[in-house]
Order: structure tokens, then sequence, then C-alpha cells
């Protein structure tokens, strides 16, 4: 009889599926058969996820780690779930046979230069409010 997972090794366990199905999503977003919609949802999800820059940063209080605890792991949900069956189950393959190859982890500069766009255009719109005031 096996002992139930402490709380600290199931929450291990979930970022470790978390961190799979990232990669997973990232095969997805690759191949020619992925649907429009889950491609450009998982493209906004892979690109956010392996960003080095968070649109939220975590030094804000609360709401920096909501994007990392909710937001991030329901949006990965849903590209999943809106991908078919076996192309899921393909992708997902492919990134377990990826990570045991123990490769580099992917990252995305592009994403990383969008969000600093995000922040540099909402800075600029909120220096010309507080100007006009």
């Amino acid at each position: 009889m096996t002992e139930p997972a402490t709380p600290l090794a199931r929450l291990r366990a979930w970022a470790r599926a978390l961190r799979d199905d990232v990669i997973a999503l990232w095969f997805a977003c690759r191949d020619p058969a992925t649907p429009w919609l889950p491609k450009a949802l998982g493209l906004f999800v892979v690109g956010y996820a392996l960003s080095p820059i968070d649109l939220i940063p975590d030094f804000i209080p609360v709401i920096g780690y909501l994007d990392d605890l909710i937001l991030l792991p329901g949006l990965i949900w849903l590209a999943l779930r809106l991908l078919p069956a076996d192309l899921r189950d393909r992708c997902r393959a492919r990134a377990r046979d990826w990570l045991a190859s123990r490769q580099a982890r992917p990252s995305s500069r592009v994403a990383a230069a969008v969000i600093v766009g995000v922040w540099l255009a909402a800075g600029w719109l909120a220096w010309r409010w507080w100007a006009g005031r």
C-alpha cells in the first residue's frame, strides 16, 4: 500500500506537469496540424510562460503572483483543451522525450520584447494622461 503524497510533493508534481505542458504547447504551436485558435492561444501562453519578464511583476503585492498561480495555469489548461486529443498526446510525448534528453530550456526573447513594449506603451499613456491633467 502506498502512502499518500504530502501537499509539497503534490505541488511539485503539479509544477512539473505544468512545465511539461508548456513544452507540449511549444511543440503544438510549431505543428502545422494545429488549428488556428489553439495555435494563437498557445503562442501567447508559451511566449508568456517562457518570457524572462512578467507582464505583472512579482514585486507587486498579491497581484504579482496571481498571474503565475491562476492566470497562467488556466490559460495552459484552456490551450491544451482546445487541441485535438491525438495532437495533444503526440505533443506531450515529444515534450517528455525532449525533457528526458536534457536539452536547454527554450526561452522567448520575442515575448520578452513584446512585454517590454507593453510596459513602455503603458508608461507613455500614463505620462500623457498625467501631463494632460
